[in-house]
């Protein structure tokens, strides 16, 4: 029996990332993963049962390593300036050192995985939902039901990473997020969710 390779996983996972957001849930076979990874068929069948087990452990691996980075220094009691500004850095930092990683993760939101992968963020959810019903509490975000608060606080980032990942702005324009954009984004956000 060979033994599991760390570095050789990591290795086809990231692969595997790559395949799907450039060619597509659909475009990404196991034998076109093996020879994207230079590696032969039977190695992936070593870390993953078949080509569902890889898609949803890869989706996986992706969702708990942004989990980690993201709420790294995170605190649910901070004020909620400090931990949205938090988010937003971790964020965006997460997400644009590797640019498949978030194509990746909203490949998935479409698919029949998604449910299995959110379950494996039940812990990172409830943080962030804690730190939600902290800020309302403390009269520092106005009162809002958990979705409306996730639209409003997460996708301007999110477009703006976008933007920035595909090197374009509206109507084509060249766009690179910078600190200037960054700042006045979160400022207009933070602004419209505090209580009048």
């Amino acid at each position: 029996m060979r033994l599991r390779d760390i570095q050789k996983e990591e290795s086809i996972s990231a692969m595997a990332v790559q395949i799907a957001v450039e060619e597509g849930l659909d475009g990404l076979t196991m034998n076109k993963l093996a020879k994207a990874a230079g590696v032969s068929p039977a190695t992936i069948y070593i870390y993953f049962k078949d080509r569902d087990d890889m898609l949803l452990q890869v989706a996986i691996r992706e969702e708990q390593k942004m989990f980690s980075e993201t709420l790294e220094g995170f605190d649910p009691e901070m004020s909620f300036e400090d931990g949205l500004r938090h988010q937003w850095e971790k964020r965006a930092a997460y997400f644009m050192a590797d640019p498949y990683r978030l194509r990746f993760m909203e490949q998935l939101k479409n698919t029949r995985f998604h449910e299995e992968v959110r379950k494996c963020g039940q812990s990172y959810s409830s943080v962030l939902k804690q730190f939600m019903l902290n800020a309302i509490a403390n009269k520092q975000l106005r009162p809002l039901t958990l979705e409306v608060y996730w639209a409003l606080a997460y996708a301007p980032l999110y477009r703006l990473i976008k933007f920035h990942l595909n090197k374009k702005g509206m109507m084509g324009r060249t766009f690179q997020l910078n600190k200037a954009d960054f700042e006045e984004a979160l400022s207009i956000v933070l602004k419209g969710l505090r209580p009048d």
